[in-house]
């Protein structure tokens, strides 16, 4: 098999989702297109001389025309099954080009896009195969107050949810607080986690840390920036919680094993979008997995699904809850993915789930490479 074409489609595509906010300092929903701006997302199509097409859907459209334009279009001729080579040979493009960390995935998801309509197999078999049965996690966004928390979260337990990660305001006193509620709301065997998007110091993260485990919670996830190892390798071994980190870093793999080489990590994040796509992200569970540590699987998408549901290492799927109306949603069948009882059924479909009008396409595009 061949790659006949790699084209790239820019669309004007309004934001559909409920607005919310992360803590102080972060910026919220949306891609950061200003108000009265329509943003505009990337559509990656590969072709093959087999009629199997690859397709990928992201944000920050413009950026992405242009990856493609100057660089990834040399990779026409490449076999795509053969996604070992791919993946180093955008490795050596990147050498130069240091690709934005989401962009390193689009070449490597569309070839295992192709695979999965090849084989005519879900991509979680293809990718090992562990369960088609994925525990959830309700993941919060930042809600404004306390009342607000505990109503989502209550909502979320009437819908089956027994595990719980909050993103709070990054103040750290009000933040144990909110940790404090959150174990009395969800009782004392629901499995909670807290992601601290990297707002603290060493003094703070630490003194947090032991709020945590005096509450029982699971990990305790990028407190820091993952910037300075030391300070993570020695924040584990300060605490008991383990600390989930790596999250951000660029590297895929190598990195990866740094941090694990370092002890700056007790439990691994991985994430095909931010780990140069789905090889990636593999490469790193089972790079833990080797170290006798989870791959905690970040993120929502349908990529994040199969690889919950290909590796033995990872926990739970993450889904952001963010409205009423939305968390009631979750379980609705019309779904691709729906949630039923904290539970997320892995798409038995060949591919990623996504395969637009291309005549539509190339009519409503605002420019095509």
């Amino acid at each position: 098999m061949k790659i006949t074409d790699i084209r790239c489609y820019l669309l004007e595509e309004p934001y559909a989702g409920d607005p919310y906010r992360w803590r102080k300092g972060l910026p919220g929903s949306g891609d950061g297109t200003p108000a009265g701006k329509t943003p505009r997302v990337a559509v990656l199509r590969v072709d093959t001389d087999e009629g199997v097409t690859g397709c990928v859907k992201i944000n920050r459209g413009e950026a992405v025309m242009s990856a493609v334009q100057r660089r990834l279009k040399r990779l026409i001729g490449e076999d795509p099954l053969l996604g070992e080579r791919l993946w180093h040979l955008v490795w050596e493009i990147d050498r130069l080009e240091e690709f934005q960390l989401h962009h390193m995935s689009l070449l490597d998801m569309a070839a295992w896009d192709i695979k999965s309509r090849k084989a005519g197999l879900p991509l979680y078999k293809l990718l090992g195969g562990h369960s088609n049965k994925v525990p959830v996690y309700a993941s919060t966004v930042t809600w404004d107050t306390m009342d607000e928390y505990e109503r989502h979260i209550r909502e979320c337990i009437d819908e089956g949810f027994t595990a719980f990660k909050l993103h709070a305001w990054g103040d750290a006193k009000e933040d144990a607080k909110l940790c404090r509620n959150l174990r009395r709301w969800t009782g004392p065997d629901a499995v909670l986690m807290f992601d601290g998007s990297a707002g603290w110091d060493y003094p703070t993260s630490l003194w947090f840390g032991r709020v945590l485990e005096a509450e029982g919670f699971y990990w305790y996830e990028e407190p820091m920036r993952e910037f300075e190892l030391r300070s993570y390798t020695k924040l584990c071994n300060d605490l008991d919680i383990p600390v989930l980190a790596c999250e951000t870093s660029d590297g895929a793999h190598w990195n990866a094993a740094t941090w694990i080489q370092d002890g700056a990590l007790d439990m691994m994040r991985t994430n095909p979008d931010m780990k140069a796509g789905l090889t990636g992200a593999l490469k790193i569970a089972h790079l833990a997995e080797c170290h006798g540590m989870k791959a905690q699987v970040h993120g929502m998408g349908v990529g994040q699904a199969h690889l919950c549901g290909a590796i033995p290492n990872n926990d739970y799927y993450e889904q952001l809850v963010i409205s009423s109306q939305q968390i009631s949603g979750l379980k609705n069948p019309a779904n691709f993915m729906p949630i039923v009882g904290g539970v997320l059924s892995v798409p038995e479909a060949p591919g990623l789930g996504y395969m637009p009008d291309w005549a539509w396409l190339e009519k409503t595009a605002v420019a095509i490479v």
